[in-house]
Order: C-alpha cells, then structure tokens, then sequence
C-alpha cells in the first residue's frame, strides 16, 4: 500500500549491475556494449533510483568496448544525475579498470587487483615451422601493408615500428580517462601507466581506488539501512543453456582464460 501514497517516504533503491569476463567485441560470456547496453539503460532509467552500484570483475579485453561501456556509463550518470559506484571483487584491470574509473568512486576487496594501464599485444610466428615442413605461404594484396604482422612470415621491422605507434596512441587514450576521471586523486610524482598492478590498500594509496569496502555496507552507510537493492543481469542465451556452440566457446574460453591468468586467477 505504501507506493502507492505519493506523500510517503520512498526508501532508497540501488541499481545493482554485475560486469564480469572478459572485454569482446563477439563471444559468450563476454563484456561488450550491446551486450551491457540494455542492462545499464533499465539499471539508471527503472524506478529513479538513488545510485548505480556497478560490480566489476574483469581482466580487461579489447579498448573500443571498455570505452564504449565507459562512456555510456558517463552519458547515463550525467542525464539521469545519479551517481555511480564500482566494486571490485576478484580483479578490474586494463579494459576492467577503464570501465571502473567511469565510477563516481571505486571500492574495492583487500585482496582485489586493480590497475593494469596499458596495451598489449601478442601472437605467434609459424614461418620457420613452415619452412621446415616445406610449406610455402602464398599473400596477394593490393595495398603493401595489407598482410601487416602476419604470423606465417617474417617479422617486419616496419610493421613493429607501425603496431607500437598504435598502440602509444591506445595507451594515451587510456591514460587519458583515467586522468580526467581520477587526476584529483593520483600523486604528480609516480607513474602509474606502465602496465604494473596494485593490490587492495596499494590501489587506494596510489590514487586508483577510494576504500575497502562491499556493496551493501558502503551502501547503506551513504544511504541509509532502509535501502533496497535492485539487482540487473544478462540472461544466457538458449543455446547457451544446453550446451551448444562448444567448439566456439571452448576456444573464447581459452583466449579468456589467459587474460584471467596474467592475474594468477
């Protein structure tokens, strides 16, 4: 009965989004901003609620979609003027910080990692292999640079040349959001974009976290004891439920399972 009388006192309700895995373009299981664009628009937009806890679990992925998600979350926070809060559990690192730093503020466990501002990229070469087994591997393309790092050739000093260049310009994108988002907070005397990452109070006391705390504590205690929780979660899809799509979810697996592991995780 009580909603329904307008001069009664609401008590406070926190939208609750869970972002775990890995950041991709395509794959299940993972973040990206078709994916989470549904979830944070009911999540800021349902019943005026009085902050968004975001609830972060990742090792990061690719950088488009850590921004995109990113800067939705800011376009959101921004029209709806509500705030925004991130915990951390296990790890937000590299794309998982990015999103993290759209926060407001960012909480993190004792023993959760943050941090991990910088880019990364890695293969294999299979010419020598190839050489060996007397494989040649045939390239036609209209454009020099067109078969750029190719892994079944030999390295270029010119395509490294050309990845570094654009990975320093990721790596200034990056460094600036984390800046405007958290610059107040971060000494003017440490580098902390070098891909190195911190461990609970280290995060706070290097300016990338602002306190050990948990959701619902840390909550209540901004809001009041009185406040209620509104948790938004992806569905899996129905294929997904029974199994199918092994093959492709065994290798999405794999490439997640060593983003996870350069964490110990």
């Amino acid at each position: 009965m009580k909603r329904w009388l307008p001069f009664v006192k609401k008590h406070p309700t926190v939208s609750v989004v869970r972002l775990q895995g890995a950041i991709a373009a395509t794959g299940r299981g993972t973040l990206n901003d078709p994916g989470v664009a549904p979830l944070l628009e009911r999540a800021f937009s349902k019943g005026k609620p009085a902050a968004v806890a975001l609830v972060i679990n990742s090792p990061g992925g690719s950088p488009a979609q850590s921004s995109l998600i990113g800067a939705r979350i800011r376009r959101l926070s921004e029209e709806k003027e509500v705030p925004v809060y991130a915990f951390v559990e296990d790890v937000a690192a590299s794309g998982g910080y990015w999103i993290a730093a759209a926060a407001d503020e960012i909480w993190v466990d004792a023993t959760s990692i943050v941090g991990s501002i910088g880019v990364i990229s890695a293969s294999f070469g299979f010419h020598e292999l190839m050489e060996r087994q007397g494989i040649e591997r045939r390239v036609y393309t209209a454009g020099k640079d067109k078969s750029m790092l190719d892994p079944f050739r030999p390295e270029r000093e010119e395509d490294i040349a050309r990845l570094k260049a654009l990975q320093a310009q990721l790596h200034e994108t990056f460094k600036g959001h984390i800046t405007a988002r958290r610059g107040a907070k971060l000494p003017e005397d440490r580098d902390l974009f070098t891909g190195e990452v911190w461990i609970g109070q280290q995060g706070i006391d290097v300016g990338l976290a602002d306190g050990i705390g948990h959701l619902v504590p840390v909550m209540k205690d901004k809001l009041g004891d009185k406040t209620r929780f509104r948790v938004y979660g992806a569905r899996r899809p129905l294929v997904s439920r029974f199994g199918l799509s092994l093959v492709e979810d065994a290798l999405a697996g794999l490439e997640e399972r060593g983003l996870w592991a350069r964490y110990g995780l």
